[in-house]
């Protein structure tokens, strides 16, 4: 009988969940067009860290922070941050992580082999771009050509004897173990600490720590899904190994991160928060439910910045973790 009771309430759980997300993402995207009685980042200096009020005019339905600024517009923009920041860069690092680790994990180090043409053009556009300043437009047009040349060559009569083996999962391991070495929220901070950077430069920034853990778990799963009956089967029909990899083992080793991927967006959520409330990275007139969170320390009593960026912080992870495990 008990067991009977708790089932609606479990399934309800990953609909609660879904309805928070797809809130949060509602509001930050149509945060800049909603009939707020503020605007962002306009004080009001009159009414400076006030707790909320439903009966005096103006109307700070969750107060103000210490500037004076609304704290519901704040907390509505500082959602618009986790769908432009955290989102995109928790997908952009799921998609380089995945085409990362499965290459790694299908080819090994002798299955891809890199044709003489094109490993020389490679190692002239990383020269290009290392030692000769503003060689970024100029090594982008050599790489490629490098990829241009790896295309034609197997169309080569030559190819057969000039081709180099690609240590992919040697490259691979190396890359994952030199970010690993060093925590994440130290390599950001060391990253970021300077002069405040854009949106771009910050979600370019975490997408470079973010990557590495779902090209691991594609690179585990590749390593089975290669032995597979499938695979073969399709190496027997005459199927060109790259469209093996694309088309059949790479959505199979992908399969893992349908449960993993929520839990990498709440962990950046996590890290743009905890930079936002150290105040690096970003420029202060930002909004953002970690600098919301910052002010606390200098007005502790501010119990209401805590109910409010703390609660929406909490629910979301929450409801991330629920979608995780209900995707297991």
């Amino acid at each position: 009988m008990s067991r009977l009771l708790r089932r609606p309430h479990l399934k309800a759980l990953p609909l609660l969940a879904v309805g928070w997300l797809v809130a949060v993402s509602t509001a930050g995207l149509l945060a800049p067009w909603l009939p707020l009685p503020f605007a962002a980042g306009v004080p009001d200096l009159l009414h400076v860290a006030e707790p909320p009020s439903w009966a005096a005019a103006p109307q700070h339905w969750l107060g103000t922070d210490l500037f004076g600024r609304d704290v519901l517009t704040e907390l509505l923009f500082g959602a618009r941050q986790v769908v432009l920041l955290s989102l995109p860069a928790t997908v952009l690092a799921a998609l380089i992580g995945a085409l990362a680790g499965g290459s790694a994990g299908f080819w090994g180090n002798r299955g891809c082999r890199l044709p003489l043409a094109a490993g020389l053009v490679l190692l002239a556009a990383i020269w290009w771009l290392i030692a000769l300043p503003g060689g970024g437009q100029v090594a982008c047009l050599l790489l490629a050509a490098a990829a241009l040349a790896w295309w034609a060559a197997p169309r080569l009569l030559w190819v057969g004897r000039s081709a180099w083996p690609l240590p992919l999962d040697s490259l691979f391991q190396a890359a994952v173990t030199l970010l690993g070495a060093v925590p994440r929220l130290v390599l950001v901070l060391a990253l970021a600490a300077g002069p405040p950077l854009s949106t771009g430069q910050l979600l370019l920034l975490l997408v470079a720590v973010a990557w590495p853990e779902p090209a691991r778990q594609v690179r585990a799963q590749m390593l089975q899904v290669r032995t597979l009956p499938f695979v073969e089967a399709a190496r027997a029909a005459g199927l060109t190994t790259g469209r093996i990899w694309f088309r059949h083992a790479l959505p199979h080793a992908c399969r893992p991160l349908r449960a993993t991927v929520p839990l990498s967006l709440a962990g950046l959520i996590g890290l743009e928060t905890t930079l936002a409330f150290l105040g690096v990275g970003r420029p202060p007139d930002v909004s953002s439910w970690g600098q919301l969170l910052s002010m606390l320390r200098q007005e502790p009593g501010a119990w209401w910045l805590l109910v409010s960026a703390g609660g929406a912080l909490l629910f979301t992870l929450l409801a991330l973790q629920q979608l995780a495990r209900s995707n297991r």
